[in-house]
């Protein structure tokens, strides 16, 4: 068993890991999570660190090995601080709001786009033109807000869409006489 290149993870305080043979659970102060692992990838906890093996060098083992790790820790760090995204509505009359935990959308269509939380993620509008999506899981997260930029993405010429915070949209420039 080999773990080059990996470092182990270590455990804040009151987070707490079960290794079962394909799956591991964590729990902290903001929730749980699960992973299924792969089965010729081993997990083990070892005073306050878990450690990630791999059974040969082989280039699936060493992806898999990687991407074991890599969801692990960002399970563990999700249970302690939570992940958030970012996202800026540029437009004339383009708005979101909060209905409840869920979000309101008005983005240029005859009717305002309603988004529905999911179990886990909740929704926060700092200012008309800020969405800002939390939760605990990474995947959850990312996921929810590329839906939400997928209802109107940015356009080329005017700028005007729904984009990450701090995402550069290349301008294109329009039509000459």
């Amino acid at each position: 068993m080999s773990r080059i290149g990996k470092q182990p993870i270590s455990l804040p305080d009151g987070v707490t890991v079960q290794v079962e043979p394909e799956a591991v659970r964590v729990e902290g102060p903001k929730g749980r999570l699960s992973e299924r692992v792969a089965r010729d990838l081993s997990v083990e906890q070892q005073n306050g660190e878990i450690v990630v093996t791999r059974p040969s060098d082989r280039g699936e083992h060493r992806a898999l090995h990687g991407l074991t790790r890599s969801l692990i820790a960002n399970m563990v760090l999700g249970v302690t601080e939570g992940f958030e995204k970012r996202l800026e509505i540029q437009g004339v009359g383009y708005r979101a709001q909060l209905k409840g935990k869920n979000l309101e959308l008005a983005l240029g269509y005859s009717h305002p786009v309603p988004v529905e939380a999911p179990e886990g993620i909740e929704f926060e509008v700092p200012v008309p033109t800020e969405v800002v999506v939390r939760g605990i899981s990474k995947q959850a997260v990312g996921e929810i807000a590329a839906q939400i930029r997928k209802k109107r993405p940015p356009e080329p010429y005017k700028g005007k869409g729904i984009r990450y915070k701090d995402e550069y949209v290349a301008r294109k420039v329009g039509k000459r006489a």
